[in-house]
C-alpha cells in the first residue's frame, strides 16, 4: 500500500495521467487511498438498466447467427439486476447449446451414413449439400434454457450494501469538505477588497499550470 501511495503522489507533474480504480468491496478500501489528490472522486455504478442490458446483449451477439424470432428486448426486460457478466454468460450458454445440437446432428448423420454403407446401400455424396446449409442458428429454445439456468452474481443484499456505502461516504465527504459546517456558506466578499491573488508573487515561475 505504501508503494502504491508513493507512486500516486509522485504523479503530480504528469498532467495527462489519470488513476482509476474499481472494486466490489468498497468497505475495505484503505482510507489513505481516498484522500484528496488521490482517489478522491467516488462514482457508484449501479446494475445496468434496460437500455444498457439491451446494448450488452446486442454487443455480445453482434457476430452470432440468431434466429429472427429471438426477442432480445424481452430478454433484457426479464433480466433486471443482472450484471454485464451475467448477461454475457447467458449469451455464451445459448451459443454453446446451439453448437452442441449441431455437433450431435452431424454425428447422427455420420452414424446413419456409416450404417448405410455397412448394409450395402448406395450413399450419395452429401458434401455439396452440407456446404449449402446455413450456419447453426441460436434458436429461442436455446435462450430460454440459458435464461432459466442463468444466475445473478450480485444479490439484493449486496446491492443495498453498495448503495448504502456510497451514500454514507458521500455524506461524510460533504461534511469534511465543508469543514464540519464552517465553510458551508462560503462566498467571495463584495466590493473590491484587496486580496492577494493566487499564483502571484512568491510562486515559482518554473511551476507548470495545473491545467496546461
Amino acid at each position: 500500500m505504501n508503494q502504491l501511495l508513493t507512486e500516486m503522489d509522485g504523479m503530480g507533474k504528469k498532467k495527462q495521467v489519470f488513476i482509476i480504480g474499481a472494486t466490489n468491496r468498497p468497505d475495505i478500501i484503505d482510507a489513505a487511498l481516498m484522500r484528496p489528490g488521490r482517489l478522491d472522486q467516488l462514482i457508484f455504478i449501479p446494475m445496468p438498466d434496460f437500455e444498457s442490458r439491451l446494448s450488452i446483449l446486442k454487443s455480445t451477439l453482434r457476430k452470432a447467427p440468431i434466429a429472427a424470432d429471438v426477442d432480445l428486448e424481452y430478454i433484457g426486460q426479464q433480466t433486471d439486476k443482472f450484471s454485464g457478466a451475467d448477461l454475457t454468460e447467458i449469451c455464451q450458454r445459448a451459443a454453446k447449446l446451439a453448437i452442441r445440437e449441431s455437433i450431435a446432428r452431424d454425428m447422427e448423420r455420420e452414424r446413419l451414413r456409416a450404417q448405410a454403407i455397412e448394409d450395402g446401400e448406395e450413399v450419395g455424396d452429401e458434401d455439396e449439400e452440407m456446404a449449402d446449409e446455413p450456419p447453426e442458428m441460436i434458436q429461442r429454445r436455446h435462450f430460454e434454457e440459458a435464461v432459466r439456468n442463468g444466475r445473478r452474481s450480485v444479490s439484493d443484499q449486496q446491492l443495498m450494501q453498495y448503495s448504502s456505502f456510497a451514500t454514507t461516504l458521500q455524506q461524510a465527504r460533504s461534511t469534511v469538505t465543508a469543514g464540519g459546517g464552517s465553510l458551508a456558506a462560503f462566498a467571495f466578499p463584495d466590493g473590491n477588497a484587496s486580496v492577494p491573488a493566487a499564483g502571484s508573487a512568491g510562486d515559482d515561475d518554473d511551476e507548470e499550470d495545473l491545467y496546461s
